[in-house]
């Protein structure tokens, strides 16, 4: 369709392999500004190596990631991410402006000299994440809630058109899953940003998600929520009896097979 607007992200005929084992082959996936595509799959499924290919971090062992037209790169200012949430050791000394400064003046080449500006950008991010009542304080001694606030603040210094969430929600309690969650959606909303969220949970941001990729042992499918999320799109893809259940407004999945022994977090992890 002419009309029809480029897509912002373009991953055509992709393919990666660990070791002796591929983990996904023949991914074609065009993400449009605006989009919030949840990627749900097994722990060693691929998710997070998928990530850090668009990052450009991880070569594919076969096809193309292009951003608006052009083959990613490592350290793409337009690429922001959020890492999952892993708490900092209680004796870090540095405050939590200090955390988002970073995201500020972190492309720096050298030690990271304030601008002017810098500050005024930093309590801009610190207001926008819900995070200026505790802006003075050791970031140690925050919650985990708090510290990923923090996260997303960093990823959002450059004001990114492609945001990559990577499990951001795991080990939060409830009400910081939403509120982590609304910050997230409301860069999407306002800067009509696309968003790629890999979650182990797809209940948190069901309504959000405009489509799913969802990857399992080698296969994966893409659609809408309704599309993918029944149980006969997911026995097939597994192979094995899976069953959609409906809890009040939760998704139950049954009957998946056991992940890979090794979490790709493991493996795969950006820090």
């Amino acid at each position: 369709m002419s009309g029809a607007p480029a897509p912002l992200l373009q991953i055509q005929g992709a393919a990666l392999r660990r070791g002796d084992r591929e983990l996904w082959s023949g991914l074609d996936l065009d993400v449009h500004p605006g989009e919030f595509i949840a990627v749900l799959g097994p722990s060693g499924s691929g998710k997070t190596t998928l990530l850090r290919s668009i990052l450009g971090l991880q070569p594919l062992s076969a096809g193309s990631i292009r951003l608006d037209g052009a083959p990613v790169r490592r350290g793409d200012p337009r690429i922001g991410y959020v890492a999952q949430q892993r708490s900092l050791p209680v004796d870090t000394s540095m405050r939590a402006r200090d955390l988002v400064a970073l995201g500020v003046q972190g492309t720096r080449f050298g030690f990271p000299i304030p601008r002017r500006g810098d500050r005024a950008r930093v309590d801009g991010l610190l207001e926008a994440v819900g995070a200026t009542r505790f802006a003075e304080r050791r970031v140690g001694l925050l919650s985990g809630g708090e510290q990923q606030r923090l996260r997303v603040g960093q990823a959002l210094a450059d004001d990114p058109v492609l945001l990559l969430c990577d499990e951001p929600l795991s080990n939060l309690d409830l009400a910081n899953q939403r509120g982590v969650t609304e910050v997230i959606e409301r860069q999407r909303r306002e800067r009509d940003a696309a968003v790629l969220f890999v979650t182990h949970d797809v209940n948190p941001i069901l309504g959000l998600a405009t489509r799913i990729l969802y990857i399992a042992g080698g296969r994966f499918v893409l659609g809408t929520p309704d599309e993918v999320l029944q149980t006969r799109v997911l026995t097939d893809l597994y192979g094995t009896p899976v069953f959609v259940l409906r809890a009040g407004d939760r998704l139950v999945v049954v009957g998946t097979p056991d992940a890979e022994a090794r979490h790709e977090h493991d493996e795969d992890g950006l820090e």
